[in-house]
Order: structure tokens, then C-alpha cells, then sequence
């Protein structure tokens, strides 16, 4: 039974390892089609507010993403209770989309050779007789501006490119546009407050673009390494994974995982001292 006092020691030797900053486990699982949500912030505030964060604090996170909205305020709730007024992150496997978000409002994100980020742009889901599939907000407003300039520039027959934008509702465009601004503005806001606090919104756009479009990535999935995260300028300390310090990070990874995967267990937000779990009620 992986209970939470199977973890204790090792959230308490991981904190040694790093000064004895505390350390706030928070897992969404890969297993049950589950997001970080408004509600997991409120999850985490009340541990942090039962945690002595005089030194800081540092988040383990592993999540598929979620709302921008809810990382956000993640990303504020951390700063406000840390006695340092910053924080830092552990990825040991999977910090995606808006768990990403969090990351870029860290002071420093620690992870190893196989850590993954990834992009933050916003995907827009589609349901069809085939199941649900997935598309980019920006590829979506991206291919409707490539029509609509055809259609403009055109000197031939236009009913061609009037039947193709007709497929285009002009609300959801402008909603997606809407959508690609703030998920933009949360990741520039979190990293101007932080480690880009002396550059401007452009330059910071223009340094972190790997992760705010998929022009390069291709793929919302597709993993953005420690060495692409540190070319882009965010503060990363790599931990050798063939190091004792890195094998413990790892157990407790691997143990928090499993938890969130298995008996209907789907959110675990934990301290050495504390744990709250959300069960998955979906088919």
C-alpha cells in the first residue's frame, strides 16, 4: 500500500539534500483525464499555510497541465507564503502545458537528462464520432489568416476561399485569439515578476517563443529538454540522474505516481506532514 507514510523519509532527506527548504509534492495523474484546476490551488494554499516556509519552499511537480488561470494562481500562492518570496521546482518526469506555467514562475527548475517541459500554447478540443481530438489554437488562427490573405490578395474566382472561411466561426476566432493572448500574457507576467525581472515583455516573448508556439516543437506533446528550457534563459540546475541525490528525487516520483494512477486516485498534493488526495468519480 503506497500511503503516505511510506513517503515521509524521503521527502525528509530530499529536503536535506537542498538545505532543508520544504519540499510540496504536487501530482495530477497521466492516468485519469484530469486537469490542474482552481480547486488543487485551493488544495495547495491550505498545505502551504500548515508549512513552515521561512526558507521557501520547493514544488515537485508532475502534471499533464490544466487551466493557465489555475497556474496562475498557483504561481502567486506559492510566492505570497514563501518566506523567500520565490520558489523552486523539481521535474522529475512531466511538467506539461499549464504545468509548465508553474515552472516559469519559479526562481529555479531542477530536473535531470529525462525531465520534460513542454510548449504552453493552448489546444482547443473537438469532439467526433471518433473520439476527441486535439488542435492548436495557434495553428487554428494561424491557417484561417494564411486563407483569409488568400482570399484578399486573390485576382481569380474567390467563391473557393469564401467556402473554405465559411467553416470558421468569427466568435470562436476571436475567443482563440483571446485565449493565445492570455496564456502568453500569464507565462511573460510570471517571468517578468521572477528570473526576467529586468527585461521587457518583448524580449522575454522572443527568448521563451519555443515554448509559446509549436513552430519548432510541432507537437503540443513533444518534450522541451533542460538544454532547450536553459537556452532559453530559465535558471536550471541539472542533477545528474546516476547520483544518489537524483535516485531519491526519483523514488519518491515514481511512488507518487503509481499513487495518482491506481484506485481511482487522481490529485495528491503532499508535505512531509500532510496529504490531500482527490479521488477521479468519471467513467
Amino acid at each position: 500500500m503506497q500511503g503516505h507514510s511510506t513517503r515521509v523519509h524521503l521527502f525528509e532527506q530530499i529536503e536535506g539534500d537542498f538545505g532543508d527548504i520544504p519540499v510540496v509534492a504536487f501530482f495530477t495523474s497521466f492516468r485519469y483525464p484530469v486537469m490542474i484546476l482552481d480547486e488543487d490551488a485551493v488544495m495547495l494554499e491550505g498545505i502551504l499555510r500548515k508549512t513552515d516556509l521561512t526558507k521557501g519552499l520547493i514544488l515537485l511537480l508532475n502534471s499533464p497541465g490544466g487551466s493557465g488561470l489555475a497556474a496562475e494562481r498557483i504561481i502567486k500562492i506559492c510566492r505570497c507564503h514563501s518566506g523567500t518570496k520565490a520558489y523552486s521546482v523539481i521535474v522529475a518526469g512531466k511538467a506539461k502545458s499549464a504545468a509548465t506555467m508553474v515552472c516559469l514562475g519559479a526562481n529555479k527548475i531542477v530536473m535531470s537528462e529525462t525531465s520534460e517541459l513542454g510548449p504552453i500554447d493552448p489546444q482547443v478540443v473537438y469532439r467526433g464520432e471518433e473520439g476527441e481530438e486535439r488542435f492548436s489554437v495557434y495553428n487554428i488562427l494561424k491557417s484561417y489568416k494564411d486563407l483569409f490573405d488568400r482570399a484578399v490578395k486573390t485576382t481569380g474566382k474567390i467563391e473557393p476561399f469564401l467556402q473554405q472561411l465559411s467553416i470558421y466561426d468569427a466568435r470562436e476566432i476571436e475567443e482563440m485569439k483571446k485565449e493565445l493572448e492570455l496564456s502568453s500574457d500569464i507565462a511573460v507576467k510570471a517571468l517578468k515578476t521572477g528570473i526576467f525581472n529586468k527585461l521587457g515583455s518583448k524580449e522575454i516573448e522572443k527568448k521563451i517563443r519555443l515554448f509559446l508556439v509549436p513552430e519548432k516543437v510541432k507537437n503540443h506533446g513533444r518534450p522541451i529538454s533542460h538544454a532547450e528550457a536553459a537556452e532559453a534563459g530559465l535558471n536550471i540546475e541539472l542533477v545528474d540522474s546516476q547520483t544518489e541525490k537524483w535516485d531519491r528525487i526519483y523514488e519518491l516520483y515514481i511512488r507518487l505516481d503509481r499513487f495518482v494512477s491506481s484506485n481511482n486516485t487522481s490529485k495528491c498534493i503532499e508535505t512531509k506532514c500532510h496529504s490531500f488526495v482527490a479521488k477521479y468519480s468519471g467513467d
